[in-house]
């Protein structure tokens, strides 16, 4: 799957994008995010407070209870306000 990195967490991360395998018994973007965390330092920081983060599954907002098994993209984004 394709994950999509943006704003703050592509800086903190160091790449805007990434292709992974999450092993099996990741089935939740919860679950993703925890593993995400232990890629690097910049993903570490970046997804430290899953509060602060907003994710869609194949461009539609998710919650971290959201099953991830067929997604094709995974977009990790921080909460975006409009004027």
């Amino acid at each position: 799957m394709q994950i999509l990195y943006f704003a703050w967490v592509r800086e903190q991360i160091g790449m805007d994008g990434e292709d992974v395998t999450p092993p099996a018994g990741i089935d939740s973007v919860a679950q993703l995010i925890d593993w995400l965390t232990g890629r690097s330092a910049g993903h570490a920081a970046a997804l430290a407070d899953p509060a602060r983060l907003r994710i869609a599954v194949d461009q539609r907002f998710a919650t971290p209870h959201d099953l991830i098994a067929d997604a094709r993209e995974i977009a990790i984004f921080p909460p975006v306000t409009g004027g």
